[in-house]
């Protein structure tokens, strides 16, 4: 029998750069709720998204990603 090639190892880091939450703590409901998420600012460092109470609208957290290659161009 054949052996089997290892899958190549990712870099741990790059594993979780996009992870986002889908149930938080929501300190009106007080229980962890579906949250729901929405770009805030777009910063020269990053784009700041707030997370929300699907149920209340609370903000229960937030996450400034590094990623500027979607940030959204305005121009008045």
């Amino acid at each position: 029998m054949g052996k089997r090639a290892a899958p190549p190892q990712q870099d741990p880091e790059s594993q979780f750069g996009a992870l986002r939450a889908s149930l938080l703590f929501c300190p009106k409901c007080r229980q962890a709720t579906p949250a729901q998420e929405r770009l805030l600012l777009v910063l020269p460092t990053g784009n700041l998204h707030e997370y929300f109470c699907a149920q209340c609208g609370t903000t229960t957290g937030s996450r400034t990603d590094n990623d500027q290659n979607d940030a959204p161009i305005i121009v008045p």
